[in-house]
């Protein structure tokens, strides 16, 4: 097996995102509503039947996290020594290596060049790198698996302030 070297790889935004809070919290997304709004490269077209979808996933960039506060190895999530040291990559933190986030949120309606969504844990001015329609056949096929720890860090995720 060889080792891959690392790429360079350049991405634009494609939208930004209008939302009320400015700065990354850990907990209360829920009903939290957001519009991302399209670059001026992009016409209505490229949003054409979105609409049709009930939800969307967001890929974005989490723009406020320092180069100093990335993680490539191993940490206690929320820095909580109650739940096991893992991986970056065994955890949804902001402080990842590419500082990429992905979530799956309800569009509320598309207007022009912008998506109303719902529950996108995303805060004001963040970059959105792409949006994809959710279909049934791309989520998982089989009953997901995941620690209680895991559980545990998103027992108030999606509450309401």
């Amino acid at each position: 097996m060889s080792v891959l070297n690392a790429t360079v790889v350049r991405i634009e935004a494609i939208g930004f995102v209008e939302a009320m809070r400015p700065h990354a919290e850990d907990d209360y997304w829920g009903g939290e509503e957001a519009c991302i709004t399209l670059t001026k490269g992009f016409t209505p077209d490229a949003l054409k039947g979105l609409a049709d979808f009930s939800h969307a996933e967001i890929l974005f960039y989490f723009h406020e996290v320092d180069d100093a506060k990335i993680i490539s190895g191993a940490r206690h999530p929320r820095n909580n020594n109650a739940w096991p040291e893992v991986g970056i990559f065994a955890q949804r933190g902001k402080n990842r290596p590419n500082r990429i986030g992905s979530t799956i949120c309800r569009i509320v309606r598309v207007e022009g060049v912008k998506v109303f969504v719902a529950e996108l844990d995303a805060i004001n001015g963040t970059a959105v790198l792409d949006i994809k329609p959710v279909m049934r056949e791309f989520l998982p096929r089989q009953e997901l698996q995941q620690p209680a720890w895991s559980h545990q860090i998103m027992s108030e995720y999606w509450k309401r302030k």
